[in-house]
């Protein structure tokens, strides 16, 4: 007889159903071993092994050649919600055609990141989209859209939202705390997620490596009280990589692994990456937390549920059923078009005197430093096809009426003994192909050594010298190959592009006597000349000193190239793999010195000279000297192509700033100040004047907005506007949305993105535009009850073409709830519930749930609560708190009533005490705390 099918493979039944039945046959064993990211088989009832996590940001990452389309950031700077989509559904279809030859290809896919641009120093910039939550969640849900599929229960990829939560720091990011305020938490950090979850697209999340509020990310409160609450769907959270260790190892935040493992999965995490492919030290943490009482089986259970819900939904069980399972085409004709489309849409004009478009027979001077660079970054696949902004002007202008002068200086290091050093000729082999680990992990490969050693001759070779800022260089030979350091310290011409999680083609030059050390950053260690060839020094004795000996400044080749050139295009920004990247921040807003030389240089040369920036990131440039400025992101596989046809004019540019761009770093708050709302940070709340504002963008067109009318119905807002293209291009408009409150009882952005449309329009025709705009969007986090509020009011509505470019503009008046008095006398105060503060951080309250509030080390804390309703009159405060150090309690304007102090230090950060002390206060009035000492207050009560 045949075996019965067991109801997990039933189709029929409705996938909660099967992976009840699933979960009723596996043993506790076998649902342990699946916590790890690299989930065995159970082969006994003929499960495969699974993967969580595969790069797809933009594009299939680390799995070899895939479509390479522009960074993030770019396709945040599109606006645009039906291209993205479109771009996810390409990643996706790829990912599952990948699979289809390679099941190390996951489909639960790592992407996208939601983190918001807070700070334009961050490392990881260019993988957000955007510092507006709204625009951040309408191009998160495309994306998550496009990679998910429209099939009603089937997945084409299962996408996980990156990384949960406040995360806008590469420096300390493992150890660092970010202090989110409730307003701020509400309002900005989670919304982005919130609303992207709330779309239906989302798997699952991951959280990030920071603290927020004291506690590692990993044990979030959050998940549970609010990420869980969005969606009906089953979320799985993977952990990032190495983070369950770091709660012991760098966070010391528990005493052993298996406190830690379980803490996190009770928290809400259901997929330990950690160690790599060796799933054997999770296992037995868990195993460990187990046989403790740390765990329950049913703790077990939640976390395996949530793994196997999302393969019943990716169709693992129902191969016959999944309708993303047949054979896809791969790097399609329709993939390389829209990786095109992508990149022309993503480019900014930001300022434009006339001198674009370029004419049809301009010749052209293209220049800098990535004016023949096609960059990838740490999430990009491998470039099936490749476009720089050189090979993009030689095929729109011809090769003929384009010169090109990168601008690198040409040097050759010479020894104290007079010797140079020599790259020896290579026999032209290529690299070998990524292993098994290494196609997983790129963090895992290894440099060549198959390549010979730099040795020194009579005559040296002359090298390609770049200084990337911050005093690191990178060396490169003739032949195109960047001077690298492998596991055996040699020293060699070796590498196509600087790259890897540390890189190896980076050296500094530090001056001693009368030349200079070559400092190898990767390993730290100096260069020496040894009889074996040139290597890394074992000693710093050993180290060579050497002379530089100029063949050529750049800034000299760029001056020749750009005098004989109506027009020069100067193509200046950054290497994704230095001095700003994940794990390390960026330090300025300005160029490096190497590439302002070169600007410089063109300018001088000819007045002519357009700067085109290739970034993951912001500038503070002086644009005010230039005739056109524009910015694209690292643009993928066609980026040098679509910057050659807006520069053309083959494409009228529309992509739009996503982020505010600062005019100098005297403009940005400290990296670790979260406070949006007290620190004034982001368009929302910067009170300065921008070099580019958020949003901004200009066209080879113009645009008429009018005929605004706003109408309050029940539940929404309706607003609509007419667009109409008075230029003399087809071109499209980014239509604009922003509201402003104009009587707040709190402080509220200056203006506030509501929604935006990107609309292509022919010379002379209009488009009405129109928006149904929720009351929910006009509310705010109401710290004095813990809930959203909708004020009552005027509220400005503002429609333009960019945050600061308001072309019309009217007022509606909502009805709402008005603000009330805090009932402290009933009910307290939470401490982190303030309104004001200075001087203080949000910490822990528990491991598990709560805040607190501290003052920062070597400062006053200072709190102010508005409008304690003390009603009839209190008699005594009673504070909680944990430490030592003291409170003084005082009603606004005047002295302090009460000062508490615990007579000795508590046992602990969290071995709360109960303080008492008269106080006497009747009616509304605000209220000031004040915070001495390393004391942790949780709650303010008052007793009458």
């Amino acid at each position: 007889m045949t075996a019965p099918t067991p109801p997990f493979r039933d189709p029929r039944l409705p996938f909660a159903k099967r992976v009840d039945d699933l979960m009723s046959r596996l043993t506790l064993d076998e649902k342990t071993a699946l916590l790890h990211q690299f989930a065995p088989a159970v082969e006994r009832l003929g499960i495969a092994a699974f993967r969580t996590g595969q790069e797809a940001l933009h594009g299939v990452a680390w799995m070899g050649p895939a479509t390479v389309f522009p960074q993030a950031v770019g396709l945040g700077a599109t606006w645009n919600e039906e291209l993205v989509r479109r771009v996810g559904e390409a990643v996706a279809a790829e990912a599952r055609a990948m699979r289809a030859r390679d099941e190390r290809v996951g489909l639960n896919v790592w992407s996208p990141t939601v983190n918001l641009l807070r700070h334009p120093l961050w490392g990881r910039n260019e993988e957000g989209y955007s510092e507006d939550p709204r625009l951040t969640s309408a191009i998160a849900t495309a994306y998550t859209r496009g990679l998910r599929g429209d099939h009603p229960a089937y997945w084409r990829t299962a996408p996980v939202l990156k990384h949960w939560l406040a995360h806008n720091n590469e420096t300390d990011r493992d150890t660092s705390s970010s202090s989110v305020r409730p307003r701020v938490l509400h309002e900005y950090d989670l919304r982005a997620f919130r609303e992207t979850v709330e779309a239906g697209a989302v798997a699952g999340v991951m959280p990030a490596y920071n603290l927020v509020n004291g506690r590692p990310n990993h044990l979030s409160p959050y998940l549970a009280r609010h990420l869980r609450t969005w969606t009906e769907d089953e979320l799985l959270v993977c952990s990032d990589a190495g983070a369950p260790s770091n709660l012991v190892d760098s966070e010391h935040y528990f005493d052993t692994h298996e406190e830690a493992t379980a803490a996190a999965l009770r928290a809400g995490v259901d997929s330990f990456t950690d160690h790599g492919t060796d799933s054997s030290k999770i296992v037995a943490r868990l195993r460990g937390a187990l046989e403790q009482g740390l765990l329950t089986e049913a703790d077990v259970d939640a976390a395996v549920r949530r793994q196997l819900s999302v393969r019943f939904r990716l169709g693992e069980f129902d191969p016959e059923h999944d309708p993303y399972a047949g054979p896809i085409d791969f790097d399609t004709p329709e993939h390389r078009a829209l990786a095109r489309e992508a990149a022309e849409q993503a480019v900014v004009l930001l300022k434009n005197d006339g001198v674009l478009p370029l004419a049809p027979h301009t010749r052209v001077a293209v220049v800098g430093l990535l004016a023949d660079e096609c960059k990838l970054d740490w999430y990009s696949g491998t470039l099936l096809h490749r476009s720089t902004p050189l090979e993009g002007l030689y095929e729109r202008f011809g090769a003929e009426r384009v010169s090109f002068a990168e601008g690198v200086d040409r040097v050759r290091l010479r020894t104290a003994e007079g010797s140079f050093l020599h790259v020896l000729p290579s026999d032209g082999s290529p690299a070998e192909a990524l292993g098994t680990e290494g196609a997983l992990d790129p963090a895992l490969l290894a440099g060549r050594t198959d390549l010979p050693p730099l040795t020194t001759d009579a005559v040296g070779t002359e090298l390609a010298l770049i200084d990337w800022g911050e005093g690191v260089l990178t060396l490169r030979a003739p032949d195109g190959r960047y001077l690298s350091v492998a596991e055996d310290g040699f020293v060699r011409a070796s590498a196509d592009q600087p790259g890897g999680w540390v890189v190896q083609e980076t050296f500094r030059l530090e001056p001693h006597a009368s030349g200079h050390l070559l400092r190898h950053t990767g390993t730290g260690r100096l260069v020496q000349v040894a009889a074996d060839g040139v290597k890394v020094a074992a000693d710093d004795a050993d180290a060579a000193v050497f002379e530089t000996v100029v063949a050529e400044r750049g800034e000299d080749a760029v001056a020749r190239a750009a005098s004989g050139a109506d027009v020069v295009v100067v193509v200046a920004g950054n290497d994704p793999h230095i001095n700003g990247r994940e794990t390390e921040d960026r330090t300025t807003l300005r160029l490096p010195a190497h590439q302002e030389r070169l600007l410089r240089a063109a300018r001088a040369a000819n007045p002519a000279t357009v700067l085109a920036l290739v970034s993951a990131y912001p500038y503070a440039v002086d644009a005010a000297t230039l005739p056109a400025v524009l910015w694209t992101a690292h643009g993928g596989q066609a980026a040098g192509t679509a910057l050659a046809r807006v520069l053309a004019g083959d494409v009228c540019p529309a992509g739009r700033l996503p982020q505010t761009w600062y005019t100098d770093d005297a403009d940005l708050p400290g990296l670790l100040d979260y406070d949006v709302i007290g620190g004034r940070q982001t368009y929302l709340y910067f009170e300065g004047t921008p070099l580019f504002p958020f949003g901004h963008g200009l066209s080879y067109a113009s645009f008429g907005y009018a005929d605004l009318a706003a109408r309050v119905r029940d539940g929404s807002v309706s607003v609509s506007f007419t667009v109409t293209n008075t230029g003399e291009v087809t071109a499209d408009e980014v239509a604009q949305l922003y509201v402003r409150a104009q009587d707040p009882s709190v402080p509220r952005p200056r203006r506030e993105l509501l929604a935006h449309r990107r609309l292509t329009l022919a010379p002379g025709a209009s488009d009405r535009v129109s928006f149904e705009v929720p009351l929910s969007a006009f509310a705010f986090w109401d710290v004095a009850h813990g809930r959203w509020r909708l004020e009552p009011g005027p509220y400005a509505l503002l429609v333009g073409a960019s945050s600061e470019d308001v072309r019309l503009s009217t007022t509606v008046v909502l009805d709402g709830e008005p603000a009330a008095p805090r009932p402290v006398g009933t009910r307290g105060l939470a401490a982190a519930d303030f309104d004001e503060q200075s001087g203080t951080e949000i910490v822990d309250r528990t491991k598990t749930v709560g805040d607190a509030v501290t003052a920062v080390t070597g400062r006053t804390g200072e709190l102010l609560y508005r409008d304690c309703d003390f009603g009839t009159g209190v008699r005594g405060v009673t504070v909680s708190v944990a430490g030592s150090g003291s409170v003084e309690v005082a009603l606004h304007g005047g002295p302090a009533v009460a000062v508490l102090s615990p007579d000795a230090p508590t046992a602990g950060p969290y071995a709360y005490v109960d303080l008492e002390s008269a106080f006497t206060a009747q009616g509304v009035h605000d209220l000031r705390v004040r915070l001495r000492g390393a004391l942790r207050l949780a709650h303010v009560g008052f007793s009458g």
